[in-house]
């Protein structure tokens, strides 16, 4: 049974298209660069943040740290206003800790966004930790699974227990890399056609009322 049940949070529990692609515009706009189509913009919703800069624009490691300083400089104030949460995700998250699941965020965004968007949608009762990256730089997912894991007091004998729930091959090959499961979510089609099911995702999901009644089977 799956005892730890990790989620994403950015095109997972929440709807966050606008504001991270109104974020990266102004990004790029701030650095006088032309900006991509709409369907590259798209794409730097999961990966983190600074790996998106480098590999869909080009950046290297200087106007990198100068993009991500203009993309915060939006999305604190701004851009994090700019999400929804997904359908029923809140009440989904009660029900499942009130069935005895440990629920967990373990998200790449910086982690104090993560613990205001989580208070405002209604996720934080029922999530034991909410992981993220520091205030400057990305942690890969694997590297915010560990963190998580670490924080719970799990071991190498709790990975059978643990699930991660995200909607990108990150969230797969960051579980992988942690020798933990990983179920897909396609709420929101931000994901390649196949993306999650090729790279090795346990099952793929289309609502949170799915999600929720394969956690309880599993």
């Amino acid at each position: 049974m799956y005892r730890y049940i990790f989620f994403d949070l950015d095109g997972t529990l929440t709807d966050s298209k606008e504001g991270i692609v109104n974020c990266v515009r102004y990004a790029i706009e701030q650095l006088g660069d032309p900006v991509p189509p709409e369907e590259t913009l798209l794409r730097f919703i999961g990966p983190p943040l600074q790996e998106s800069f480098s590999v869909f624009c080009g950046y290297g490691p200087e106007k990198i740290e100068k993009a991500a300083g203009f993309y915060r400089e939006r999305y604190k104030p701004i851009g994090q206003f700019e999400n929804r949460a997904a359908p029923g995700a809140a009440e989904m998250l009660s029900r499942l800790k009130d069935q005895g699941r440990c629920l967990a965020l373990a998200s790449s965004k910086p982690e104090h966004l993560c613990v205001s968007i989580c208070e405002r949608f209604g996720f934080t009762p029922s999530l034991s930790v909410i992981a993220g990256s520091p205030p400057s730089g990305d942690r890969s997912k694997a590297d915010v699974i560990r963190c998580v894991m670490q924080q719970l007091g799990l071991t190498d004998a709790d990975r059978d227990s643990i699930l991660m729930v995200g909607d990108r091959k990150f969230d797969v090959l960051g579980a992988k890399a942690c020798g933990v499961d990983c179920l897909g979510v396609d709420f929101f089609g931000y994901a390649a056609p196949h993306e999650l099911e090729d790279h090795g995702a346990a099952a793929v999901v289309h609502t949170t009322q799915e999600l929720e009644a394969y956690i309880l089977g599993h």
